[in-house]
């Protein structure tokens, strides 16, 4: 078997056997098949496409070719949850320690921002002291003991994908169903949790900018996931403006210590709950979504998801008292403010141009390495349907540069639009796959 004859397989529209995806993925990973062949192969990929049986092939060669982890020692299900990626998108920050205090276990392995969607990992790196990188023994152990973790990517974990990914970044081979739907399930199925909820954005501001291309990937993950003997279901969620009313690190962190108050932006507290909700169904904590969501609603109120807050931090040796005086996040050196120029309601606030604001202030990376301004984001006072005045502000813009404020400004600008009625409101979870 050899590499050029996999790669002209696929060039020419075949589908490849189980093997041929494993000897690929595997020599690869050994340094054996050059980047330029693998560059060569994921092309051929992103035009012919993979079907189902591939692209479960592949998610098992990648999760294969590093270290897994396994919680059946514990005899309870491990849950975790995946965002394809927004702006704004700081649920996992609510989701866990909300979902801990309702007695779910879950283990999650986050990744860092790139491009213009925010990264769990940078948030949680705002805290002074957190630890976001466990060793894989470490991270067990706490899930374990604590009944809560997360890390990022460990170098010893799906060390295939982090190679694929770096390649695809600059192949231009990124957005391809198979190859998302591999490189999200090979991660999930290496962290070792049982069930998984995916929560697949749609819209201006995530990787799917059609609902088709979003249900797509969310039922070949959902398929996939239920071969490798995960329960799984997928939402279908929307992205077309941000999420809640923060966009950036350190704001977003804030953001979610209010929607754990069951203060905040209703739009996150909502899709948390839906979000939650589903997660306590898959870890058999409850079986009817409608008392699921209630149960996690009264945990926001009587403080308890707060509480475990307050431990998830400390246990991961951050300072949690920041869940009580934010400031000690930092405060941004820098703050602009964006006003109205007409009157009438917020038609538009184009979540792709938002995200691309936050990073012009240093919020997020173009590569990965890049530097991130931590402070960097854009508090948004409008969203759409709301009445706007002239000269009202729409939204503060922070950065540890002043120069970055103005040329933020005018991106941010452009995100909105403005008419004489009000648009009428969409649903935040647009399908449900399973």
């Amino acid at each position: 078997m050899r590499a050029i004859d996999i790669i002209r397989q696929k060039r020419d529209g075949a589908a490849l056997s189980d093997e041929a995806v494993r000897f690929f993925i595997d020599r690869y990973t050994a340094g054996e098949i050059p980047d330029y062949q693998a560059a060569a192969w994921l092309m051929a990929v992103y035009l012919r496409g993979m079907d189902e049986r591939e692209t479960s092939a592949l998610t098992c060669a990648l999760a294969d070719s590093g270290a897994q982890l396994d919680f059946s020692f514990l005899g309870r299900t491990v849950v975790d949850k995946h965002s394809t990626g927004g702006v704004g998108d700081k649920t996992t920050l609510v989701l866990l320690p909300l979902l801990a205090s309702a007695g779910v276990t879950l283990a999650k392995m986050s990744g860092r921002g790139l491009g213009h969607t925010g990264g769990t990992i940078d948030k949680l790196s705002c805290i002074p002291g957190f630890r976001t990188e466990l060793a894989r023994d470490e991270f067990a152990r706490q899930v374990a003991e604590t009944g809560l973790a997360i890390t990022g990517q460990s170098p010893d974990m799906v060390p295939a994908d982090g190679k694929l990914y770096a390649l695809r970044d600059v192949t231009a081979t990124v957005d391809s169903i198979p190859l998302i739907a591999a490189s999200v399930m090979s991660k999930k199925i290496a962290a070792g949790a049982k069930g998984l909820l995916l929560d697949v954005k749609v819209g201006s501001g995530a990787f799917m900018r059609s609902l088709s291309d979003a249900a797509a990937l969310a039922a070949l993950m959902v398929s996939i996931g239920k071969s490798l003997g995960r329960r799984t279901v997928a939402l279908v969620t929307a992205m077309e403006q941000p999420l809640g009313q923060a966009v950036g690190n350190h704001l977003e962190v804030i953001e979610a210590l209010q929607a754990l108050r069951g203060e905040g932006a209703a739009d996150l507290r909502d899709l948390c709950l839906h979000l939650g909700a589903e997660m306590l169904l898959l870890a058999d904590k409850e079986r009817d979504f409608a008392a699921a969501r209630h149960r996690l609603t009264s945990l926001l109120a009587d403080g308890t998801a707060l509480q475990a807050m307050r431990r998830f931090i400390a246990g991961q040796g951050g300072d949690a008292r920041i869940v009580d005086d934010p400031d000690r996040l930092g405060v941004p050196r820098a703050k602009g403010e964006l006003l109205a120029n007409s009157d009438g309601y917020l038609t538009r606030l184009d979540a792709r141009a938002a995200g691309d604001a936050a990073m012009a202030l240093g919020a997020g990376r173009k590569r990965k390495g890049d530097a991130v301004d931590l402070l960097a984001g854009i508090r948004l006072y409008k969203k759409c349907g709301d009445a706007v005045s002239r000269g009202e502000l729409l939204a503060e813009l922070f950065s540890s540069g002043p120069e970055t404020i103005a040329p933020a400004a005018a991106l941010l600008e452009t995100a909105y639009a403005f008419g004489d009625s009000a648009p009428q409101a969409g649903p935040l979870v647009l399908e449900r796959v399973v």
